[in-house]
């Protein structure tokens, strides 16, 4: 089974239009990833829907990789 996200650290934040916050979780785990809710050094990438709030600005501050919905759907392909 191919799991590319082995090892990563996902946080989700905002509204997501394409998908449920709970289908993104899956998505993430099923291809090997890790779903956290809060942001730190060990996170890998923030996926930022809509109105992303504190997680995107810690994101910003520890220098995390920031995706908007169409890189994290672009990743998961």
């Amino acid at each position: 089974k191919n799991l590319p996200f082995i090892g990563k650290t996902f946080v989700l934040t905002g509204t997501l239009s394409g998908v449920s916050r709970d289908q993104a979780k899956k998505q993430i785990k099923d291809l090997g990833g890790k779903v956290s809710s809060s942001v730190s050094k060990e996170t890998d990438y923030v996926v930022a829907g809509v109105d992303p709030g504190s997680k995107y600005d810690n994101a910003i501050k520890l220098g995390v990789k920031i995706l908007n919905e169409a890189d994290f759907t672009r990743l998961l392909s």
